[in-house]
């Protein structure tokens, strides 16, 4: 059965999303208002805050600058290739960043395929929990964040990866 809630924070309402069976509770998705590729909320999806309660527990946690590394229970998703890729952005420590063609030799992907390393990454659908907001451009830029530039900048200076600027 799949469930959902919303939980409020600094980069906007998060919609998470999980499957139950059983006895097992595991996320699927947490995503952000306005998030290229984001789930909408189906009919068939059934409203329930409760199962949800460790992963806004430890979101607060993260946003409080408490955690540096979230301890869920994941529903993996995606193709073998996407998740290894998507297990690589979770050995991306806490305030630091990695480029993609870092990322890329990591995991053995030749040059040319850096391109569908990064359309990969836009394709996390576990934003924050796989903290694809970690991998910039080479020259430093903040490129393809799923959710927003802005938002990745935010992230990033939460956890002191970026200096906060000023305006």
């Amino acid at each position: 059965m799949t469930l959902w809630t919303t939980t409020s924070s600094p980069v906007g309402d998060l919609l998470l999303v999980g499957e139950r069976e059983a006895t097992r509770f595991a996320l699927t998705s947490l995503s952000m208002p306005g998030q290229r590729n984001a789930p909408g909320i189906r009919s068939d999806w059934v409203h329930d805050p409760e199962p949800f309660a460790d992963v806004v527990r430890q979101l607060t946690a993260y946003f409080a600058g408490r955690l540096t590394r979230f301890s869920l229970d994941l529903v993996p998703g995606g193709t073998p290739a996407q998740q290894e890729v998507w297990r690589a952005l979770e050995e991306i420590p806490y305030g630091t960043t990695t480029t993609y063609g870092a990322l890329a030799a990591r995991l053995g992907i030749p040059r040319g395929g850096v391109q569908a390393l990064g359309a990969t990454i836009g394709a996390n659908p576990l934003l924050l929990v796989r903290p694809c907001h970690r991998v910039i451009g080479a020259d430093g830029t903040m490129r393809g964040y799923a959710a927003g530039v802005e938002r990745k900048i935010h992230l990033l200076t939460h956890e002191g990866a970026l200096q906060p600027t000023l305006i």
